[in-house]
């Protein structure tokens, strides 16, 4: 059976209708590789060195697209990140 599309009346949407939509953020802090070996000898208290330096930007990703960098800061006892370099708005909804 052959699904039929219709087209909709609608000619495009505008910004004001997607602004209640909710998307994933995530940090990207680092990372590293190891050899299955050592990640099964892993216990607590054991620190596992990341490609990053201390201070470093983090990526921040939205959708899973890379949108800005920040620092990672301490806001009322939870962790923040302050935006440091951003795409441009017309950029990130290309994106998102």
């Amino acid at each position: 059976m052959e699904v039929q599309y219709r087209k909709s009346a609608r000619r495009s949407l505008d910004l004001e209708q997607l602004q209640d939509i909710r998307v994933p953020v995530h940090l990207h802090l680092g990372g590293t590789k190891m050899p299955l070996e050592e990640l099964l000898k892993l216990e607590p208290d054991q620190v596992i060195q990341l490609d990053r330096l201390a201070g470093e930007a983090v990526d921040i990703v939205v959708n899973r697209r890379h949108m800005a960098k920040g620092e990672v800061v301490v806001v009322n006892n939870h962790l923040a990140v302050r935006l440091i370099s951003l795409l441009s708005p017309e950029e990130r909804l290309k994106l998102i």
